[in-house]
């Protein structure tokens, strides 16, 4: 059985979700596909940062 929970946001934000969202698309399913984006984002910037950042040593073949 799924909870269901309640998200306040200000009319403005609601308008920007409504926009948003597909012809037949839920706000959860909106929300659930910009919450798997902004993971994604959040994991490439991690790893542009270790790739920039990083301190390596090369293997041997």
């Amino acid at each position: 059985m799924l909870a269901t929970k309640r998200v306040a946001v200000t009319e403005p934000v609601w308008a920007e979700l409504s926009d948003l969202r597909r012809p037949g698309e839920t706000f959860n399913q909106l929300l659930a596909e910009m919450v798997e984006r902004e993971k994604k984002a959040r994991l490439i910037q991690h790893l542009k940062l270790i790739a920039d950042e990083g301190d390596f040593v090369e293997l041997p073949p």
